[in-house]
């Protein structure tokens, strides 16, 4: 058991619903001087340190006590909703193109060698996307593997010997794809089957999530084949949606009678609780109507946004049209692995987005409103909202001590307060300022 001595920054609930009462409104808080009881991966108590049991547990010399200095926040750990573990080697390139030509260029050579080395190569790019991501502070991380079932056993096992939470996804493609790199329907829904199974035995906080690419390389069968796999095995659900204009060009094309990719997803039963799709630039409201009355998410990724959707994402107010969203990195469409730095790019594309609309409350968030998409924003969005994304007790202890004075990126003042010593964080921090990150109660860095 471990005790956390210090001062706490988390959402208790979203900031984009009507509130109830008085107590509710404050959906942020910073609380001073209090401590976290953690038990196994849980957290068992939340209490003042002035209060009867706070002194008893701070002056308990048999748990592990851990002293957070004025400088220190405990916050919930980053949930990453949207990350290709393949591209992480050319993260930081390959800007240059439209997303369809982009995933031909670069993504499905780079994804299809993995298969020739699943066991050296893959591992090793897998064992760097995972490191680099857990000391950003991302806890969870929703992944897309490749199309090859050993290629995306091997990022399983490597995010559970991280002790990353993680879920894995196994790309599904069977049309339209180069001839190197796709497969029959029956191979993917036999090898999404054969995932599941693997990655429910390792027992662990890797979970299996079903991962068809996106409708323009998938087959109605397969969509539908897919659906009925996450009927049976109760699973999590992944793509992209309305990504960008050569995308939804491309499915009109192919389904010229079907509508739009809201519809098409719905038809095949992939709507549902637990399902998350990715960018969702080119939706209408009929469409976040559709997702938000079947409950299903939306992964914001307003870096990769600006290079390949050719687009906005409205976050304030589609979630105040009652669509769950989190938020995402999109590696490597999205050059950077860091959720502090999603998490400014949110604002600066609500900011953008602003700009253009007569009424610009429609579109503002602030440094607040990302990170509460980086946090309990993306456990709602995956169905984890009692679980995940906040300092609660029950609630898993997936958390990150940010230090502000740790590195030299920030520099504080005698006047800041917690508030702006919160914010300098959210606005220059990054894995520098990152001193200790816990998942499922244990510490990994």
């Amino acid at each position: 058991m471990s005790v956390f001595h210090g001062r706490v920054a988390h959402f208790t609930r979203c900031p984009f619903t009507e509130s109830k009462n008085e107590q509710e409104r404050q959906a942020f808080e910073i609380l001073d001087d209090i401590v976290v009881k953690v038990e196994g991966n849980v957290i068992a108590a939340v209490v003042p340190a002035k209060s009867p049991q706070g002194k008893q547990l701070v002056q308990d010399q048999g748990l592990t006590q851990y002293r957070l200095t004025e400088t220190q926040i405990l916050i919930p750990g980053f949930i990453d909703t949207h990350l290709h573990a393949p591209q992480y080697s050319y993260t930081g390139t390959a800007t240059d193109l439209p997303l369809m030509q982009w995933l031909s260029e670069y993504t499905f050579p780079a994804e299809s060698r993995l298969a020739k080395d699943p066991y050296e190569e893959a591992k090793g790019l897998f064992n760097r996307v995972v490191d680099r991501t857990l000391k950003c502070g991302t806890t969870t991380g929703v992944y897309f593997a490749t199309k090859d079932l050993e290629v995306t056993k091997v990022l399983a096992d490597v995010c559970k010997e991280k002790q990353q939470r993680a879920f894995i996804g196994k790309v599904c493609m069977d049309r339209h794809s180069p001839e190197f790199y796709v497969e029959t329907t029956q191979d993917a829904l036999d090898d999404t089957e054969t995932l599941i199974q693997y990655v429910k035995q390792l027992d662990s906080i890797v979970y299996p999530i079903i991962t068809p690419r996106f409708i323009p390389t998938c087959s109605t069968e397969l969509l539908k084949g897919l659906a009925d796999i996450a009927d049976k095995y109760d699973c999590h659900i992944q793509s992209h949606i309305s990504e960008s204009i050569d995308e939804v060009q491309f499915t009109a094309s192919l389904h010229p009678l079907d509508g739009s990719d809201t519809n098409i997803f719905q038809r095949a039963g992939l709507l549902r609780p637990k399902a998350i799709y990715a960018h969702a630039v080119h939706l209408s409201e009929d469409d976040v109507r559709i997702l938000a009355k079947h409950r299903a998410a939306i992964s914001h990724c307003p870096l990769s946004n600006f290079y390949f959707a050719q687009g906005y994402f409205p976050v304030a107010k589609f979630m105040r049209m009652g669509l769950q969203v989190g938020l995402g990195t999109d590696v490597a469409g999205g050059y950077s692995p860091s959720m502090f730095n999603a998490q400014r790019m949110a604002v600066v594309a609500s900011l953008a987005g602003s700009f253009q609309s007569a009424n610009q409350l429609d579109h503002m968030i602030t440094y607040k409103d990302a990170f509460y998409l980086a946090t309990l924003g993306g456990a709602l969005a995956l169905g984890l909202g009692n679980q995940l994304g906040t300092i609660n007790p029950g609630f898993k202890f997936d958390a990150v001590v940010l230090d502000a004075a740790q590195g030299d990126n920030i520099d504080l003042f005698p006047r800041d307060t917690p508030e702006d010593i919160f914010q300098k964080l959210c606005t220059l921090g990054d894995d520098r300022n990152v001193k200790m990150v816990f998942v499922n109660g244990k510490k990994v860095i």
